[in-house]
């Protein structure tokens, strides 16, 4: 179904689609395509039904289906972060503040987006219960970790999904899938209902065919809430205001370190084209340095995995979640529990992360950490005074092959190089198409984001232009399937 979010909400307006109608041609587009992406681990049709029976097409979501990361909390439904530990064994009691808030909107959460295990992962090659592949090529990974929500986005398998940004986990497989994905400033949308990766670094945010779509749905999930306690009460703009104005007279800023060494010669060769196409709209664009980007890597993954070590010990098969049969005693309940439930990625970060924490190691790696990661928010903030915006690549290389970088984790972890810095600084940043590359081995051109990041809460003027560009151009337009 190649409706956007807006052209749906037309469509119903002149009786052409219902609510009703529209789920069954998703669930038909469903059946017909998602066997061969694996974008979906469970969708519940006829609970959805029910909910289009009584929409209220007034409201601005009213009747709008919406995929959902295995990994946010809603009512009746499944939460397994594609993960064996909880994969058949939780149903969610409850629903995270974002689906309250977009069920106020009128929208219709349908079907459970596939993602990495607990949302660690650049490829969604770490799901624990399917693969997940790319809608323009199968033979590769659609980015991750939210690479389920960017798959059936472009796939038309959905019409919009919400995603989690904890290292470049929407606007990296946003990329990689020829959609839009924006990350919110941190503390902009609650994370309450979200099951915790890395709580200082973790935003939901939308997956969406068009930057229109994405305010749309920032609008609905955004605003302070008191179960959130990093929530934060700054107004919530009109974000459809920012839309369709022009921006001559923007400064928008290049670091020089984000176009360096590394980087895939026609990635570059798009990001440059789209950067061309910006001062054609009349933005000025200036070299800039964000100087501590070659620490962010090795920052994120000690302060993650930390966050991660503790957030995660919650899963120890006691209260729910899978339990290892006929333990010999407690310990060998929690030893096999977690052995049995978590993937090897999720094992590597918990051991990794709880290394960084321990005694006589915590100075050396994780305080040291936050110190970097302060000097890297102030690298943002002494840019911000020079510019409105800065475009980068998202990734630095096209989508590849699915299995080629399973043994070599560093070079996975490098995949988010681009994005990893928005997380640390809390800013808010879009992945939006901007063109394809040419990529030995691909069965046709792959899809190149652009990423516009913006200061904290700055996300009309991320909107603002990331909306001009895409007017200006056709990309947005194509799609994975004719």
């Amino acid at each position: 179904m190649k409706h956007t979010i807006t052209e749906l909400r037309a469509a119903y307006a002149s009786g052409e689609l219902s609510p009703v109608e529209a789920l069954k041609s998703l669930a038909a587009s469903i059946d017909q395509r998602d066997a061969d992406i694996g974008g979906y681990l469970s969708h519940d049709l006829d609970t959805a039904l029910s909910e289009a029976e009584k929409a209220d097409l007034s409201k601005p979501l009213g009747g709008v289906p919406i995929a959902i990361k295995d990994l946010i909390n809603v009512k009746g439904q499944p939460c397994s972060c594609a993960s064996r530990i909880l994969h058949g064994h939780y149903t969610a009691p409850y629903d995270a503040t974002v689906i309250r808030k977009l069920r106020e909107a009128g929208a219709i959460p349908f079907g459970r987006a596939n993602m990495d295990e607990f949302a660690m992962g650049s490829s969604n090659e770490n799901s624990g219960i399917q693969p997940c592949r790319n809608p323009w090529d199968t033979n590769r990974i659609p980015g991750g970790s939210s690479g389920g929500s960017a798959a059936v986005v472009a796939s038309d398998t959905a019409i919009a999904a919400l995603g989690s940004d904890t290292g470049g986990s929407i606007r990296q497989p946003a990329s990689h899938c020829g959609v839009v994905g924006l990350k919110p400033t941190y503390g902009r949308v609650s994370r309450f209902g979200l099951v915790a990766f890395a709580s200082s670094l973790d935003q939901i945010g939308p997956v969406t065919k068009s930057v229109e779509d994405a305010a749309l749905m920032l609008q609905a999930i955004s605003g302070h809430d008191e179960r959130d306690s990093t929530s934060v009460p700054e107004p919530v703009p009109n974000y459809a205001e920012s839309l369709g104005r022009d921006i001559r007279g923007m400064k928008i800023g290049l670091p020089k370190e984000y176009f360096a060494e590394g980087l895939d010669a026609n990635v570059r060769a798009a990001v440059e084209a789209a950067v061309k196409q910006l001062e054609s709209l009349g933005a000025e664009t200036v070299e800039i340095s964000l100087p501590n980007t070659e620490h962010a890597v090795a920052v994120y993954y000690i302060i993650a995995t930390a966050e991660a070590s503790a957030n995660l010990a919650r899963f120890d098969g006691v209260r729910y979640g899978h339990r290892a049969e006929n333990p010999e005693d407690l310990l060998d309940h929690y030893k096999r529990s977690r052995a049995e439930g978590f993937g090897e990625e999720v094992k590597r970060r918990i051991i990794l992360g709880t290394y960084v924490l321990s005694s006589g190691y915590y100075d050396a790696y994780y305080l040291r950490a936050q110190k970097v990661r302060t000097l890297i928010r102030d690298d943002f903030a002494k840019a911000f005074e020079q510019v409105d915006l800065i475009a980068s690549p998202v990734s630095p290389i096209p989508p590849f092959r699915l299995g080629e970088k399973l043994d070599d984790p560093l070079a996975m972890y490098l995949a988010d190089i681009y994005t990893i810095s928005a997380n640390l600084a809390g800013i808010c940043g879009i992945s939006v198409p901007c063109g394809f590359a040419e990529t030995q081995g691909a069965a046709r051109p792959l899809p190149v984001g652009l990423q516009l990041l913006g200061k904290p809460f700055g996300e009309s003027e991320v909107l603002r232009a990331a909306h001009a560009y895409e007017q200006a151009t056709h990309w947005h337009r194509e799609r994975a399937f004719d």
